[in-house]
């Protein structure tokens, strides 16, 4: 029987060890918080935990050594850690994150261990590659070229639960949505690179209208022009990815970039109310500072940014706590505190490709492809839609049937095409619209 480490115990851990342990597998759970792995493996005889922390390196070289595989949720920034162990051990290892610049440092590494090190196996990144490789692949297979490609990926409250001033509501912690907040941006468009600087990203969303959720902005995620290279696509004249938001979202986080209320510089606020540190921030007397905020930022006070401030609290006389932090902290700890997804409200996640194609005769085309999914059987939408690719994964890797060796990311048809096949199964399916005029 294949044995199998789960590092992590968090939302994304639930769908992996269900699919792990139906497909007769045997699992082992290592997380600080021993009660959540407990939970996950209730009733099954092929399921343990163990208590562990990441600087117990010797137990997490053991555990390594004693599985065939490793899956790591933990912190994006200990993945090498644990791939080097799994290269030592010949061991393979899955991931849903990025692929960092360490970790490609250990391609050649990894293919002289004969193992797999497959990252980036989630919904986005993941999903979106693998939907929009099966197009590409058919596209080109056809003898046609991608003209233009736009992606674009949103985990979002369902529209009847995006009832805030900020229509939106986290499943985790905040502090990774609102780092995603600080990046540059990057794309091409009619072969002209834009750059975005971090402080603009939130200005001049797109507008999209999405079937059978409304009106949606996007704004680009972070680097478009490496995926040129990644899909093999050099011939494309406009290459985007974005990220869907509800209209609000985009208003309101341009306005609290503005007022620097998610800059991470360390400062101390005892005995400070928050409007005290927006009046801080603006270098204003704190009387009347929601006027001045929307002075500041030519907005009205009935604007969203200006009511979704409000409604945070940051034009309140309540206490900053803790005394130390940024504002970044002090952001994060509000919407921790009124904008967690409450249990059993849906979340959704959705995707869009949309390409202009040049068919082999020359004729151009429009191909959508869309996402629409709702949580089942209790699990989240992110969270199913996160962990089921890299579950798939996972049993394809152990059966022979991914072959690949090295540092990769799901892009070749041998990784995308069973594990799409699989989620179809389970309600997991882009729909595709062919043959649309230009």
């Amino acid at each position: 029987m294949n044995k199998i480490l789960l590092l992590g115990a968090g939302l994304v851990a639930k769908p992996i060890a269900e699919y792990i342990l139906a497909n007769n597998m045997q699992l082992t759970i290592a997380t600080r918080t021993i009660s959540k792995a407990e939970k996950l493996i209730t009733k099954h005889k092929n399921g343990k935990s163990v208590s562990w922390t990441i600087d117990d390196m010797e137990t997490l070289e053991q555990m390594v050594s004693e599985h065939d595989l490793t899956v790591s949720l933990l912190p994006f920034n200990y993945h090498v850690t644990v791939a080097k162990l799994c290269i030592k051990h010949k061991k393979n290892m899955v991931t849903t994150s990025y692929v960092s610049p360490e970790m490609k440092t250990l391609d050649e590494e990894a293919k002289n261990a004969g193992i797999i090190i497959l990252n980036e196996i989630g919904v986005d990144p993941g999903f979106d590659h693998m939907t929009a490789m099966r197009i590409i692949d058919k596209v080109k297979s056809e003898g046609g070229k991608i003209r233009e490609f736009y992606s674009y990926c949103g985990a979002l409250a369902a529209p009847e639960v995006a009832d805030n001033p900020f229509r939106y509501k986290f499943t985790w912690s905040p502090r990774g949505v609102l780092m995603a907040g600080n990046n540059n941006a990057r794309y091409l468009i009619n072969n002209n690179i834009i750059d975005i600087h971090s402080e603009n990203l939130f200005k001049n969303p797109l507008k999209i209208e999405f079937p059978e959720v409304g009106k949606m902005e996007v704004y680009p995620n972070r680097d478009s022009l490496a995926y040129i290279g990644i899909y093999k696509i050099p011939e494309v004249e406009t290459m985007f990815r974005g990220t869907f938001r509800y209209p609000n979202w985009c208003e309101s986080m341009d306005a609290m970039k503005s007022l620097g209320l998610l800059s991470t510089e360390k400062q101390n606020f005892e005995g400070k109310t928050f409007k005290e540190v927006v009046a801080e921030k603006m270098d204003v007397y704190p009387k009347n500072v929601k006027e001045k905020v929307a002075g500041r930022l030519r907005l009205s006070l009935e604007s969203p940014a200006i009511v979704a401030l409000d409604w945070l609290g940051y034009f309140s006389n309540e206490k900053v706590n803790p005394n130390e932090g940024s504002t970044f902290d002090i952001t994060v700890g509000l919407m921790l505190k009124k904008m967690m997804l409450t249990e059993g409200a849906r979340d959704m996640v959705i995707m869009q490709h949309t390409f202009l194609i040049e068919k082999a005769n020359g004729q151009k085309e429009v191909v959508k492809s869309r996402l629409l999914d709702f949580p089942v059987n209790g699990d989240t939408s992110i969270a199913r839609t996160v962990a089921l690719p890299a579950a798939i994964a996972v049993k394809l890797i152990l059966e022979g049937k991914i072959t690949e060796k090295g540092v990769q990311i799901p892009v070749s048809k041998s990784i995308y095409e069973p594990v799409l096949s699989e989620l179809e199964k389970m309600g997991i399916k882009m729909v595709e619209e062919w043959g649309m005029p230009e």
